[in-house]
């Protein structure tokens, strides 16, 4: 499973040492985004469901900006080995629903942007709706920041990246 995150919802990980997706959302590989593509291994499909993650990540840095302009703008994406998820091809191939809280124990990877992203990130968090709309100026700046990839740290390195923050 690959759950969006932010920064804060890290620091909660870290602290609390589980993660509650926001809705319960969370993205993997599931049936319905293994038949939307003509071609692909899993690791490929894999690797969309975690994009599919990380733009769902800008809406969450949407969210807390609006309440925090000083916002660490980092997309983050969490894979975890989670069973039990629910699929829910009604809101995109390979949206799951997650039954609750997942513990650090099962996280397999935190996944988070370097600083060098950042700009691309807090252009991109203005104008996900717009381009996901097909406004292609959008789609253009929204590009920019997935063209950063994310950076792959350890489930034991996460006290260690969020001092560094």
């Amino acid at each position: 499973m690959y759950i969006p995150a932010t920064v804060a919802m890290l620091r909660g990980l870290s602290s609390d040492g589980e993660l509650t997706a926001i809705g319960g959302t969370a993205f993997a590989l599931t049936p319905a985004l293994r038949e939307s593509y003509a071609s692909g291994g899993d690791e490929e499909l894999e690797y969309a469901a975690m994009l599919d993650a990380a733009r769902a990540s800008l809406r969450l840095l949407h969210a807390e900006l609006e309440a925090d302009p000083d916002t660490i703008v980092r997309r983050a994406v969490v894979s975890a080995d989670v069973d039990g998820a629910a699929l829910r091809p009604d809101l995109d191939y390979a949206v799951v629903k997650l039954a609750g809280p997942v513990p650090l124990k099962v996280v397999a990877a935190i996944h988070l942007d370097t600083a060098e992203a950042q700009d691309a990130v807090r252009a991109a968090v203005a104008v996900v709706d717009a381009a996901d709309l097909g406004d292609p100026d959008a789609e253009f700046t929204l590009g920019d920041a997935e063209d950063h990839e994310l950076a792959w740290y350890a489930p034991q390195e996460l006290p260690f990246v969020l001092e560094l923050l």
